[in-house]
């Protein structure tokens, strides 16, 4: 907390030198257009919503563009981890939601082109977002998140760029620590109606973590086509692909202590010395991903019309580490994850604008439907005595999820007041077709509905001060993941609730003069039936709900432009998220665990008057974070820690080259980055790196 504390100061100076040093020569804020909220397009300025837009140029300067990490650190309210294991994926957490996921990303809606990123059972891949092609990010907090329905505790939209003007081609090589290295090349460019761009990469590295090692390979393509007056058809594809991914494990406390880079031993090895759980089993995991999507967006008049369609495969396969003796349960379903997914959706819209009463009324009516199909079976994870592959069957079973969630939403404008409100009734239906009965699973189905109405208002003062209020009622659902096992041995977990929750918010967002803005958001949330972690271990995790839960908490950004070229960009987020309701060993007021009660980041920037060199310092602090739900273990102490990058660019004829170097945690400080929630084993731990470094360069032909 005294780290957070000096980061808060640092937040203050430069809140404090901004608003006392702006000056009309520094490039000020800009009044970016978002429409993740209400789908009518409006600056962030105007929104009754907590809503933050990280741009094309803050994704790309100076960084390796392989997570979503890197740049949404500077987003107040969210939680957006590396864990140094690409076999796990980013932890993202939204005011606290999500923040339970052992992988992959839950409770927070992900969304690339208008295409959904998670699964209609709301788990999400973070991967399969491509940063090289991103124009920016919109990240929605709050209430107005509910009306994208089920396990939207907030929503993520990646935008990626339009191909435009003469051809170009750009290559881009990155190198840093621990072996990373990336290569990516792009092409983007318009003939005529057609905008094209295309890109592939491949990224490697040998891991901060003992066994960690991944490889990378992505690839997207964008057309945007007009084929007639006032229409646009953009068809978006992309894949991802990483073979044998290295699975690090987390690790005990007294580990961490002994070597936060070291793998936890595996006290049952007979050799000696004794290999670690993830030597000994060879954890892993290998991706295949594919998906193609269209979009079609119709204009008349100021009416539109709008339908996406998607659809695509996800292989997945996963190597998992405990000891032979948990195979011995006939419930068990085996230490191999491997299944195959394929997945589809569509979502139709029209909006409709008339007046109404000296305002304009603005309509949208919708329907959204998605499904996945999973083809999955379980094997033991041994032949013999060697570990770590593919032995005998131990699940077989067709899962599907399917939902249909039809929407509302209406906005009215009229001189200082803007209102909103939307409804969204979502059914979800998850049926499982088991062909596998020893181990004790057994076919059937649920079905989960809800309706989640939001409503909200802002009021303008004056041009330069606005203020808001909504509030909304949301739902989650338990994913498959969380579905597969009872906590009493059987298979799949009929017994589980969906869990409800009621969000207000009101905030202010302030303007002084045209260089400095201001966004502040208080909220509280109150959920009933809780998802926990009812026990976790052997390499399967059960679920249970969990009374009531409480989050209350403060959200503050700051964007300044100083003079002589100087900017900064302050994030900071206060959370008090606990259970409001006493469970098991569990006592009220215990904190949520995966949660910290306050982060924050903060930038000082510089930029020549010719835009030809850059630097910037960067903050980044945490308070301590608790693994289980009783606070009983040790929790994850809190960290500060700088960062610092230089960039340069230059042009000659058709060329522009541009170069960066990049040193992260400055003060080589050792803390752990991220934690496992609740495993019963207490390998909660994942450190993350000391003192690294990173460098790039790119060199782009325009023909």
């Amino acid at each position: 907390m005294k780290q957070l504390h000096r980061l808060n100061a640092v937040a203050t100076l430069f809140a404090l030198g901004g608003v006392a040093c702006a000056a009309d020569e520094g490039s000020a804020p800009v009044d970016t257009v978002v429409v993740s909220a209400t789908r009518v397009g409006h600056t962030i300025f105007d929104m009754p919503a907590a809503i933050d837009v990280v741009d094309g140029l803050r994704i790309r300067e100076a960084q390796a563009r392989v997570n979503a990490s890197e740049v949404l650190a500077a987003v107040p309210g969210l939680v957006a981890q590396n864990r140094q294991n690409y076999a796990q994926d980013l932890q993202i957490s939204s005011r606290g939601f999500g923040a339970r996921s052992a992988f992959g990303v839950r409770g927070v809606r992900l969304i690339a082109d208008g295409i959904p990123a998670s699964m209609p059972d709301g788990q999400g891949q973070a991967a399969t977002f491509n940063l090289d092609l991103a124009e920016r990010i919109e990240v929605l907090r709050g209430p107005f998140s509910a009306i994208y329905g089920n396990h939207s505790g907030g929503v993520i939209q990646l935008f990626t760029r339009d191909g435009e003007g003469s051809p170009s081609i750009e290559t881009t090589v990155t190198a840093g620590s621990y072996g990373s290295h990336k290569l990516d090349l792009n092409a983007q460019g318009q003939q005529g109606s057609v905008g094209y761009v295309l890109d592939a990469s491949r990224f490697e590295t040998d891991g901060y973590r003992a066994h960690s090692a991944a490889k990378r390979d992505q690839a997207a393509a964008k057309l945007t086509l007009k084929p007639l007056d006032n229409a646009v058809l953009t068809i978006v594809a992309n894949g991802l692909h990483q073979g044998d991914t290295q699975d690090a494990l987390g690790v005990t406390w007294a580990t961490y202590l002994r070597d936060p880079r070291a793998g936890e031993t595996d006290t049952t090895d007979t050799q000696t010395p004794k290999r670690t759980l993830a030597d000994r089993y060879n954890t892993r995991k290998s991706i295949d991903h594919q998906q193609i999507g269209a979009n079609w967006e119709q204009q008349f008049g100021a009416d539109r019309l709008h339908l996406s369609t998607y659809g695509g495969n996800r292989q997945v396969i996963q190597y998992q580490a405990f000891s032979k003796a948990f195979q011995a349960p006939a419930s068990h379903s085996g230490g191999v994850v491997d299944f195959d997914r394929n997945f589809y959706g569509a979502d139709l819209n029209w909006l409709h604008v008339a007046g109404l009463a000296d305002g304009t009324l603005s309509t949208t009516v919708g329907l959204e439907y998605g499904h996945s199909g999973d083809d999955r079976r379980g094997y033991e994870n041994f032949i013999g005595t060697q570990f770590g592959v593919k032995g005998a069957l131990r699940r077989s079973e067709n899962d599907n999820v399917s939902s249909t969630e039809p929407y509302l939403q209406v906005e009215w404008q009229s001189g200082s007041w803007l209102l909103s409100a939307g409804l969204r009734h979502s059914s979800v239906r998850i049926s499982v077709d088991d062909h596998y009965l020893a181990n004790g699973n057994d076919s059937g189905a649920l079905s989960y509905s809800h309706t989640t109405p939001v409503a909200g208002v802002l009021y303008k003062f004056t041009p330069a001060l606005h203020a808001y209020a909504s509030a909304a009622r949301g739902f989650e659902t338990p994913t498959l993941n969380e579905l597969f096992y009872s906590g009493t041995g059987g298979g799949f977990n009929f017994r589980l609730q969906a869990a409800h929750s009621k969000h207000l918010e009101a905030g202010i967002k302030l303007r002084s003069g045209d260089s400095t803005r201001i966004n502040a958001a208080v909220f509280q949330i109150r959920t009933t039936d809780e998802l926990v972690v009812d026990s976790s271990s052997g390499g399967r995790t059960s679920y249970r709900n969990a009374g009531r839960t409480l989050r209350q908490g403060l959200e503050l950004s700051l964007d300044t432009s100083w003079r002589y070229g100087l900017s900064s960009h302050v994030a900071l987020t206060s959370l008090r998220a606990v259970y409001d309701q006493s469970f098991g060993s569990v006592l009220k007021g215990s904190r949520l665990p995966g949660v910290p009660n306050a982060n924050g980041y903060a930038d000082l920037a510089w930029k020549d008057s010719a835009g030809l060199f850059s630097a910037a310092i960067e903050a980044q602090a945490s308070s301590r974070i608790y693994a289980d739900d009783a606070n009983a273990d040790q929790a994850a102490p809190g960290y500060a820690t700088l960062n610092a990058r230089v960039s340069s660019n230059q042009r000659w004829h058709g060329w522009q080259f541009k170069q960066f170097v990049r040193l992260n945690n400055l003060l080589d400080r050792q803390y752990v980055g991220s934690v496992i929630v609740g495993d019963s084993n207490k390998r909660y731990y994942e450190a993350a790196p000391t003192r690294n470094w990173l460098l790039g360069a790119s060199a782009q032909y325009q023909f």
